[in-house]
């Protein structure tokens, strides 16, 4: 009974990511300019160097203004984004063949688990690239909101691990 408790547990978690993503990752698709305007802001150091001019030009080297690189940029993180609820589906659709016994368990964590990395890794990404241009200074929401999914993904990934 545990094992069944413990891959429900699993399945519920792995879809909640999974539903998560794909409504941001369908967005980024769909309506682009929602996300890509405050991905070119981060990128170009706009409100810094509005709100924090002597800070901003500590760092005003890091500033990427071309808008072909912002552009590109979006994009790899939709396709990441992409990718990752790709891979998070396939997880939760082999964690359930799992629970119904069509499916190796292991293989089914481990696809799920493949999933959650890439979901942990793309927040990781932003904070990381967010660090890189000072972000902390005017988008002080987007970098809560990436620890928040950063530590979303790595609860899922502990809880892949259980068994």
């Amino acid at each position: 009974m545990y094992e069944t408790v413990l891959l429900l547990a699993q399945l519920t978690a792995v879809t909640a990511i999974a539903g998560w993503l794909s409504t941001g990752a369908w967005d980024n698709l769909v309506h682009p300019d929602n996300n890509e305007l405050y991905t070119s802001q981060v990128m170009a150091m706009d409100r810094m160097k509005e709100e924090y001019p002597v800070e901003y030009a500590r760092v005003a080297h890091r500033a990427i203004t071309d808008r072909t690189i912002q552009k590109l940029a979006f994009r790899l993180v939709v396709a990441a984004e992409v990718g990752a609820t790709i891979v998070l589906w396939i997880g939760t659709l082999a964690l359930l063949g799992a629970l119904i016994g069509v499916t190796a368990v292991e293989t089914a964590r481990a696809l799920a688990l493949l999933g959650g990395l890439m979901f942990t890794a793309v927040w990781a990404g932003f904070l990381i690239v967010g660090n890189y241009f000072c972000y902390w200074f005017s988008h002080a929401e987007s970098q809560n909101t990436h620890y928040q999914m950063t530590l979303w993904g790595l609860v899922n990934m502990i809880l892949l691990t259980a068994s």
